[in-house]
C-alpha cells in the first residue's frame, strides 16, 4: 500500500453508509443505475434510490436468507433467489412478485440478460436461476422456457454478452447451453475437480472458473485450449474482467491478482498484483465498466481503487468493518456499492467534483 494516493478515505467525503446488522450477501445496481440493492442474510433486500440516498427502503423479499441478487433484464428492478425456494422480482419501488416457487429447494444463483440491446434496438430479455442440479430459463415476463440438467449442483451461472448462451459450472467442469436451440445439445467443458465460481470473457471466447484447490481454470472456446492459473494461497471467490477483457481480476491472495488476457495470455505469463503486501487477504474484486480501474475489498474491511495502468491506489473505505463480502459498480462506473460480513453497506460517488 506504499503507493496510496491520499491519506483520507473517500467513504467519509463522498459516501453514504449504513450499519445493517446482517451479512451482506451481494450488492447490485439496476441497469438504469438509478437504484442500488443490498441482499442480506436476514430475509431482506435494502434498496437505495440514487436521487435520495438518505432513504434506505427495507424490502422483505424472502422467508429466509437472500442467497443471490442480480439486476432484472429490464432497466429498473432486480431478481433474487432465497433459501425459501423462491425466485423473485423486486421492482424499483420495492414491490415483490414471485417468478417461481421451488418448494424446499434453495435458489442459489440468479442471472439476467437485458431486453434492451441498444438505442432503438429491442430484444428478448432472459432470466435464469439455479436450483440444485437444474438451471431454469425464463423470458422477461417470467414465463418458463426451458430447464437444463447438470451432473451435480450448479455453482456458477452467467449469460454471455449476446444472450445466446448460458453457462453453468458444476463438479468436473462447465456446461454451455444455447438458449434458442430447438434441440438441446450443450457443449461440455471438462476439468476434474470442484468448480466454485464462473465468469465468461466479454468477447465470448473464454470461460474461467475458480476451483476449490485455490486455482483458476479456463477454456478458450475457439481452439479448446486449457488455461491453468495457479499460485493462490487461498480459495478464489470473486472474479471480474476489466473493460474490454484485457485483464481478469481475482481475489484469493493478499493482493488484487490480475491475469493478462491479451498478447497470448494468460498461458505462460505471470499475473500482475496490485494493492498488496500486508498479508491481508483480498476477498472481493470488481472492475469498473468504463475505465481501467479495479475496486478491491479485503478481509479486514479495507476497500481500495486501483488504476491498472499506473498501479496508483486510492483508499475508499477503512478497515475495521469485517471482511468485504460484496462490491458492485453502477453501469456508468461512477458509483461503487460495497458490503461486509458484519453488515456495513455503503455507496461511494466517484463523480469528478469541480475544483
Amino acid at each position: 500500500m506504499s503507493q496510496t494516493a491520499a491519506p483520507d478515505f473517500l467513504l467519509e467525503s463522498r459516501g453514504v453508509q449504513r450499519a445493517l446488522d446482517a451479512f451482506v450477501i451481494a450488492a447490485s445496481f439496476n441497469r438504469a443505475g438509478t437504484v442500488a440493492a443490498f441482499a442480506l442474510g436476514d430475509e431482506t433486500v435494502r434498496l437505495v434510490d440514487m436521487a435520495d440516498t438518505a432513504t434506505w427502503r427495507d424490502v422483505r423479499a424472502h422467508a429466509g436468507a437472500v442467497l443471490a441478487l442480480a439486476p432484472d433484464c429490464g432497466p429498473s428492478g432486480f431478481v433474487t433467489g432465497g433459501d425459501d425456494g423462491l425466485f423473485c422480482r423486486i421492482a424499483a419501488d420495492g414491490t415483490v412478485s414471485k417468478i417461481a416457487d421451488f418448494g424446499m429447494k434453495w435458489v442459489e444463483r440468479v442471472a439476467s440478460f437485458p431486453g434492451e440491446k441498444g438505442p432503438g434496438e429491442k430484444g428478448r430479455g432472459l432470466l435464469a436461476c439455479a436450483v440444485g442440479k437444474l438451471v431454469h430459463l425464463f423470458d422477461d415476463s417470467g414465463k418458463k422456457l426451458k430447464t437444463f440438467k447438470h451432473p451435480s449442483s450448479v455453482t456458477g451461472l452467467a449469460f454471455d454478452a449476446k444472450g445466446k448462451r448460458v453457462a453453468a459450472s458444476h463438479y468436473n467442469g462447465v456446461t454451455l447451453w444455447f438458449v434458442a436451440a430447438k434441440t438441446d445439445s450443450p457443449r461440455t467443458l471438462e476439468w476434474k475437480g470442484s468448480h466454485t465460481a464462473l465468469i465468461l470473457h466479454p468477447d465470448g471466447d473464454a470461460v474461467v472458473t475458480a476451483m476449490q484447490e485455490s486455482a483458476l481454470h479456463g477454456w478458450r472456446l475457439s481452439d479448446d485450449q486449457h488455461m491453468r492459473m495457479t499460485g493462490y494461497p487461498s480459495k478464489t471467490d470473486s472474479l471480474s474482467f476489466s473493460r474490454g477483457g484485457k485483464w481478469l481480476a481475482s481475489s484469493g491472495s493478499d493482493a488484487i491478482v490480475l491475469w493478462p488476457f491479451h498478447g497470448g495470455g494468460p498461458m505462460g505469463k505471470a499475473p500482475m498484483e496490485l494493492a498488496g503486501g500486508d498479508g491481508i487477504n483480498c476477498t472481493q474484486v470488481a472492475c469498473n465498466p468504463k475505465e481501467d480501474l479495479i475496486a478491491g475489498g479485503f478481509a479486514d474491511g479495507l476497500v481500495v481503487l486501483a488504476d491498472i495502468g499506473s498501479s496508483r491506489i486510492l483508499p475508499v473505505a477503512p478497515p475495521g468493518h469485517g471482511a468485504v463480502s460484496a462490491l458492485a459498480w453502477s453501469p456508468d462506473g461512477r458509483l461503487l456499492a460495497l458490503g461486509t460480513e458484519t453488515g456495513l453497506a455503503a455507496i461511494v460517488d466517484f463523480t469528478k467534483r469541480p475544483e
